[in-house]
């Protein structure tokens, strides 16, 4: 189990950092990455380690401490959309974090993925409590995104972290976990997106056919799905992140959420040794993303021993 937290983790920044060279292009063929120099990862990465940060602080979710992590993390040299920067300086001004996020966009707020992409550590702490699970997504999302259609990706993201971390790689039943996705899933736009995922999995589809029934782009509903399809369709960590980079658009946060997923089923030691020495190495780099998967581990260890039921 510490090793899939690590994966997961770990995951998110290597498929973040690794997509991050190809955003914007077209889908191109996958057998070319060449890992050149470090590996430096965007926004997608900073903000899941903001929600790893507060949990772990807070010993769960604290809307005010994570909305202040997120605003005391932010480096605009990361990449970051133009949403959070935005509400950021709102809650800097006195808006409650709860309320921030829904000036955006006329009052609609943002169906964008940036809540999704970020949403990994709580799929991680709450892999076994579903109902906390789709609780705390929403919540966590609600600082910088509150659409519908934005808030809902994070919590499908957040539940195909936790499921991968419930299942073994040679156990993993296709089928069975569309289906679980799918009794979660509350929209149309997501249940179709879903049931598409189950189809282009009983083929073999071609890039262009996965960009055009799944998408590719910055919406929550373009990139979760598909981030789902690559970690089903492929059988290793390597191969999804790169089927998921070959899919082109919005390369870094489908490759950084495939990686969360994959990371989490297969684990720490199926991400290249050479890509995870890649990934730079400062003040919050791969030493310390993978202490904070470690301790969200052991949060949870403490914390399933604390309610095991007597014999």
């Amino acid at each position: 189990m510490r090793s899939k937290f690590v994966g997961c983790l770990l995951g998110v920044a290597v498929g973040d950092a690794l997509g991050a060279s190809f955003e914007g292009l077209p889908p191109i063929e996958a057998g070319w990455v060449e890992v050149e120099g470090t590996l430096r990862y965007t926004d997608d990465t900073q903000m899941t380690i903001g929600v790893a940060e507060s949990l772990i602080e807070n010993g769960g979710f604290n809307g005010e401490h994570m909305a202040k992590t997120f605003i005391k993390n932010y480096d605009p040299t990361r990449g970051y959309g133009p949403g959070p920067p935005r509400v950021f300086r709102w809650i800097k001004a006195g808006i409650p974090w709860n309320k921030a996020a829904k000036r955006l966009y006329g009052g609609m707020g943002s169906y964008g993925n940036g809540a999704a992409m970020r949403i990994a550590p709580v799929g991680l702490l709450y892999y076994d409590e579903p109902d906390k699970l789709e609780e705390i997504a929403r919540q966590v999302s609600s600082i910088t995104h509150t659409h519908p259609l934005g808030v809902e990706g994070a919590a499908i993201q957040a539940y195909a972290v936790a499921l991968a971390v419930k299942t073994e790689p040679e156990s993993l039943d296709r089928e069975a976990y569309i289906q679980k996705l799918l009794d979660i899933a509350e929209s149309p736009v997501y249940r179709g997106k879903l049931e598409a995922v189950r189809e282009l999995l009983r083929v073999n589809a071609s890039r262009s056919l996965v960009v055009r029934e799944l998408g590719n782009g910055v919406e929550a509903f373009n990139s979760v799905p598909t981030a789902i399809y690559t970690f089903l369709s492929t059988e290793t960590f390597k191969e999804a992140v790169l089927h998921a980079i070959s899919l082109g658009g919005d390369t870094d946060t489908i490759a950084s959420m495939t990686g969360a997923i994959a990371g989490a089923h297969h684990g720490e030691e199926s991400i290249p040794k050479t890509w995870i020495n890649a990934l730079e190495n400062g003040e919050k780099g791969r030493t310390y993303i993978k202490n904070l998967a470690e301790e969200l581990w052991r949060m949870k260890t403490q914390k399933r021993r604390r309610v095991k039921k007597p014999y």
